[in-house]
């Protein structure tokens, strides 16, 4: 076996790099202006939101945006850098001097390895990280300088508990970052469904592993009687610590494989939705698979004669069945979550199916 990488691994490197590059920075400018930038420029005026307050919001989720868009950069880019070396000739003679289609695969696929696995290390860092001071630096704009998020409406359960609050907030202070519920309300319930208690808080913050909650009016129901209790401070142990109830204020993009995976446990243990924490999390394992596969699925269109109809239409036709399968992919996973099938199978199948028709036209003898 030949050790890689030789020197015509490094030129053919050299030409998937470039195109690549070029690729993913168009596609990224665009989607910086017009997906992003355009969008936030019509929520300036709310608050203290400002056109310089947009475009630092929209730069935030610049490691998001690249995450999302290197997939289709990786397509695009590598049949136009073998696109380049066919136009060139070079393409001819790399395989006069004996590289099979394979080998030259192999060198593709080492390039985009490189730049995927950089991606899965964003995609756990820098991505959620951007997405969420994103969201905080445009909650602190719009609203006040110690929100950091905001969300109304929040629920959660915790066992035979179920936990209200008419709004949530992340909310920061000398470099200290804490949860903090408004108008939170907790019923608690006997094993026979009946209710025992209302506690009700006007504020409620999350320390030491305990929610302190102020101004508190508990209400029990007992058997004959209901008693009404207040006291300025009450604490509440749970297992339903910060990052669980954040679940609900931040969004699953928002959150680490590793946090997604605690909020997914925590969901099933409660018997509540987990569709889009799951599809979320399931898509962090696929997404290097599936730009490895997409990319080697495509390569075939970059061979064949300039005869059968040139590269421009072969180009187009890779384009085509890598939208294909994404639109395949994502169709799968809406089912999924309707159908509540595993989401491993649905990312798995279209992957398989995509293989499949590729190792056909890879083997298809060209036209001569």
């Amino acid at each position: 076996m030949m050790p890689f990488p030789k020197i015509h691994d490094v030129y053919i490197a050299r030409a998937i790099l470039g195109a690549v590059l070029l690729t993913w920075l168009v596609l990224l400018g665009m989607d910086f202006m017009v997906g992003g930038l355009v969008k936030e420029m019509q929520q300036v005026g709310q608050g203290k939101y400002t056109a310089a307050d947009a475009f630092v919001t929209v730069l935030y989720t610049l490691p998001s945006r690249a995450y999302l868009l290197f997939p289709t950069a990786a397509v695009i880019g590598s049949l136009m850098g073998l696109g380049q070396l066919a136009a060139s000739s070079e393409l001819t003679v790399l395989r006069a001097v004996g590289l099979s289609r394979r080998r030259i695969s192999v060198a593709v696929a080492g390039t985009l390895l490189v730049f995927t696995a950089l991606m899965v290390v964003n995609g756990e860092t820098l991505a959620p990280w951007g997405k969420l001071e994103s969201d905080n630096y445009k909650a602190s704009k719009k609203y006040d300088n110690h929100v950091l998020a905001r969300q109304h409406g929040l629920w959660a359960l915790e066992g035979n508990t179920v936990v209200s609050a008419t709004a949530g907030e992340t909310r920061m202070e000398g470099g200290r970052r804490w949860l903090e519920l408004t108008n939170m309300r907790l019923y608690e319930f006997e094993s026979n469904g009946r209710l025992m208690s209302i506690t009700y808080a006007a504020r409620a913050q999350h320390e030491n592993d305990m929610w302190q909650m102020q101004d508190t009016v508990r209400i029990d129901f007992g058997q004959d009687k209901v008693t009404r209790t207040t006291a300025p401070l009450r604490s509440w142990k749970s297992t339903l610590d910060e990052a669980a109830l954040a679940s609900s204020i931040v969004r699953a993009d928002a959150l680490t494989a590793r946090d997604l995976s605690k909020n997914i446990d925590y969901r099933k243990r409660n018997n509540l939705e987990t569709s889009e924490f799951e599809d979320t999390y399931w898509s962090r394992w696929f997404y290097p698979l599936n730009v490895l596969a997409l990319c080697l699925a495509a390569i075939p269109f970059a061979f064949g004669t300039l005869r059968s109809g040139g590269f421009g239409k072969r180009l187009f036709l890779g384009i085509v069945f890598a939208l294909g399968f994404w639109m395949l992919q994502t169709q799968s996973v809406k089912l999924a979550s309707v159908f509540k099938v595993d989401f491993r199978l649905a990312y798995l199948v279209p992957l398989v199916l995509m293989l499949f028709i590729s190792w056909i036209l890879f083997n298809r003898k060209p036209a001569s």
